[in-house]
């Protein structure tokens, strides 16, 4: 599978760039900051010419080396801790560290799975010092949790995962301006009956899985730790996944009206790929009882709004 592109352009012979790893270097960052400041938008990459993974020109290494207070300020725009670090730069407990981050108040921008598969969330630091500061949010930090909290709390409401979903892929498509693309970063919210039920073409269902973006890597393919990493990758409420299926056929109708789907030439031969024959999961059943995503007009009028309104 290749990664989502980002939007800065293509790359041309006449400006000489490098890999990422040595970017990485270059700039003192170990390999997983690196590719969160490149998530980010704080390092910007382009094409490669023949095809390979993404690279940074000399003149972006020279723009971030260059900026104010570098390499501190580039580092603490990247900094990213857990729920014990984060709870102490809040002055909070951990505790209700993880509560406002279960209410979806805290957004997490990373995660692992340590040595027990226990799914670890990390948070930006600035961000965690910025909610602390502000004076709106001083009785979330200190006091009794309100009466409609706590009852959202004792239900097992947690969306951290929901939220992670929302950022990971909000970022992916500010990545990339070209529209398959896009609809590859929507559809890998969904699983693939999902997809299915909205790609009936089988060639388009494959260039989207083609131009899927790499998950984060854990552990080897159809490995628990992978499957587990899948999971979370998968939206998993019936209210999301009718907000990903109606902006999956957003995203569809745009790369369509741009150009069609690679196929192959008539008569080559080539197998026709068949849809999935996995049964979907809990709560894509439960979508039975709500309106197809193609037929929530109004829905999708707001999000070509929004979308106009963020350009």
């Amino acid at each position: 599978m290749t990664t989502a592109s980002g939007a800065q352009g293509p790359a041309h012979s006449d400006r000489p760039s490098v890999a990422q790893s040595r970017a990485a270097r270059e700039l003192g960052l170990k390999r997983s900051g690196f590719d969160l400041a490149v998530l980010l938008g704080r390092i910007r990459t382009v094409p490669d010419e023949a095809g390979g993974r993404r690279r940074v020109t000399v003149e972006e290494l020279e723009r971030v080396r260059t900026a104010e207070g570098f390499p501190d300020s580039l580092r603490q725009q990247i900094r990213v801790v857990g729920t014990t670090e984060g709870a102490e730069l809040m002055g909070i407990s951990s505790a209700r560290f993880t509560k406002l981050a279960r209410l979806g108040l805290l957004v997490p921008v990373r995660f692992y799975l340590n040595r027990y598969r226990a799914v670890v969330w990390l948070y930006l630091a600035q961000e965690l010092q910025q909610f602390a500061g502000e004076e709106a949010n001083a009785p979330l930090l200190g006091g009794r949790v309100s009466t409609a909290l706590r009852e959202q709390l004792a239900e097992g409401v947690d969306v951290r995962a929901r939220n992670w979903r929302g950022r990971y892929t909000g970022l992916l498509l500010r990545r990339t301006e070209d529209t398959w693309e896009r609809a590859a970063v929507v559809a890998s919210l969904l699983d693939p009956v999902q997809v299915a039920e909205i790609v009936p073409d089988p060639y388009e269902r494959s260039y989207l899985n083609r131009l899927r973006p790499q998950a984060p890597g854990h552990g080897a393919p159809d490995s628990p730790a992978a499957q587990l990493t899948e999971r979370i990758m998968t939206a998993d409420d019936p209210d999301e996944i009718l907000w990903v299926r109606a902006n999956l056929s957003l995203a569809l109708a745009e790369a369509r009206e741009d150009r069609p789907a690679p196929r192959p030439a008539s008569g080559g031969g080539i197998p026709v790929p068949r849809a999935p024959e996995q049964r979907a999961s809990p709560a894509c059943e439960a979508l039975a009882d709500l309106p197809d995503a193609k037929q929530s007009r109004g829905l999708l009028r707001w999000m070509r709004r929004r979308r106009a309104d963020d350009s």
